[in-house]
């Protein structure tokens, strides 16, 4: 029931073109991104993540996500929080510790509690003597449980800088 409210509600609240642009060709549009006030505490959640990651601190990390996480990313799902820990959480934890990330663009909003979160960004370093350099996008989906914002949802996707 939780998440297809979440679907819907992404669908509702999902930024306009205005919000987060980018051409198709490799560029990026330069447009403002618009993070709405009330967002802010729900996108500190998502650094909090990332930072938890970037650390090797993975029981925080885990610590930001519901029970039953749905995680997109590369065409494939994981459906839970203890489906992410088994497979992906410790190389996504080694490589967001040796491959520096930043946030270029970023939007959110709260529509009563949900929240919704998308960055673009870059990581470029080098992971397992390989050269890295790609740009990134993320959402999340947040809910909030009493003061406190659970992720519910995270999509990823990212393609070489070229």
């Amino acid at each position: 029931m939780i998440r297809s409210a979440l679907f819907s509600l992404a669908l509702i609240a999902a930024p306009t073109g205005a919000a987060l642009a980018q051409d198709h060709h490799g560029g990026q549009v330069d447009t403002p991104a618009a993070l709405s006030a009330d967002a802010a505490s729900a996108a500190a959640v998502v650094d909090a993540f990332h930072a938890a990651l970037a650390s090797g601190n993975t029981d925080a990390a885990l610590a930001l996500m519901a029970p039953d996480v749905l995680i997109f990313e590369t065409g494939g799902a994981e459906r839970s929080r203890d489906e992410y820990a088994g497979h992906h959480l410790g190389s996504d934890a080694a490589f967001a510790a040796a491959v520096p990330s930043t946030v270029t663009r970023r939007a959110g909003q709260v529509v009563g509690d949900v929240a919704w979160i998308s960055s673009e960004g870059r990581i470029t370093g080098e992971y397992n003597g390989r050269a890295v350099d790609r740009l990134t996008t993320e959402t999340m989906v947040l809910v909030r449980h009493g003061e406190t914002w659970m992720i519910h949802h995270i999509h990823w996707s990212s393609r070489a800088a070229s």
